[in-house]
Formats: structure tokens, sequence, C-alpha cells
């Protein structure tokens, strides 16, 4: 639901304590129960788990970068997700969720949060940042997201509406933003180096160098 109201580092200005959440003790609470019962082994966990470390924003990037190359792609992506994606190689996401690309303008930007947890495109945006996951940036980001957005160095001029966007189990956000000026003539391998998991999410925005 939108909300009135964007480099690969994981330098986090938002802080919140670093509490561990209720969420967290139930999800050890359940591995260690279902280790326990022979259900899952720790060795099958763990290969789970660095399987998702390993994932990364590369395809995203690639993502992103076509659709500033190709116009026809552009529409495709924003009026038939699942099936552009498709086309990239993203044939499933994590829990199969919905998929809604938000395009930025001149005038409107957007920014991505899950506001009860951390749902988050893994297979095409990489692992969450630990920021996305802190109770301080799923909470502000909602109540002020132009100082938050301030906060990572991204500032828009009070004309630009920002709208905020919170993910579900069931549905699945990516930010398509603009594509800097002084680009029309670079690849799109070029392009993709500029496109980082940030932008993807909202709140940074491309930058030529």
């Amino acid at each position: 639901m939108p909300h009135d109201g964007h480099h690969h580092d994981d330098h986090a200005p938002i802080e919140d304590g670093g509490e561990i959440t209720e969420y967290e003790v139930l999800e050890q609470a359940i591995r260690e129960l279902l280790i326990e019962k022979g259900v899952v082994s720790a060795d099958a966990i763990q290969r789970q788990m660095d399987e998702m470390d390993s994932r990364t924003p590369v395809m995203g990037s690639k993502i992103i970068a076509r659709a500033w190359t190709d116009p026809a792609y552009r529409d495709r992506l924003i009026g038939e997700p699942k099936a552009a994606l498709a086309e990239m190689g993203v044939t499933k996401l994590d829990e199969n969720p919905e998929v809604e690309v938000v395009a930025n303008t001149p005038d409107r930007h957007h920014v991505i949060v899950c506001t009860l947890c951390s749902c988050y495109p893994r297979v095409i945006l990489g692992m969450p940042p630990a920021w996305y996951k802190k109770r301080a940036y799923r909470s502000r980001v909602v109540k002020e997201p132009r100082q938050v957005l301030k906060e990572f160095g991204t500032e828009f001029p009070d004309s630009v509406k920002i709208e905020v966007h919170d993910s579900t189990a069931d549905m699945r956000y990516l930010v398509l933003p603009m594509r800097p000026e002084g680009t029309e003539d670079w690849t799109a391998e070029q392009l993709a180096g500029l496109v980082t998991r940030d932008v993807m999410i909202g709140v940074k925005v491309p930058v030529r160098p």
C-alpha cells in the first residue's frame, strides 16, 4: 500500500539498538525443534543458508539495465512483471508471491519497506541489508520517508511525491529507477554497473560517475 510522506555497501544510517525481534526468537525455536525431531538436519539448513547468502543484486541490475535500453521490455516489466522476469531467467521467486514494478518519474519516487518483517525479492536483489530488517527503518520510512531518505543521502524537492510500498508475504516490489542523464551511448552492461541494491529498494538513485 503506498503512503505519502533509495553500491552494495551495508552502511546503515538507520539504527535501533539491534535488539532481537520476536520473529527471530520464533525462527530459532522452530529451527531447533525441527532438528531435534529429525525433520531436517543442521547441515541441510546451513547449505540452504549458504545458498541464500551467495545471492547478489546482479540479476536485478541486469533487469533494470535492459528496461532502460529496451522500451518494449520496460513496458512488459511494468505490465506483466512475472513474464518479463522469466525472460531474464527469473522463473520463480521465494514463496512465489506476486510482483509489482514501480517506476520512478521526475515527479514521483518510490521506496520499498516490509513493515511486518523483511519480505524482499531475494532472487532479484540478493539478501536484504541489515537496516532493511531493523524496526527503525520499518516504522520510520512510512511516517517520515523524506527524512529517512535524507539520512541515506537522497533528497528531493517538495514537488516530488514520495510513495512508500509495503511488501507482504503475497506481494514483492521492485523499483525501476530513472536512467541517469548522459548515459545515452552506454551499453546495457555499463548501465547495470549503476544499478545497486539500494537503488532498487528506492533509498538511493543511480548516479553517473
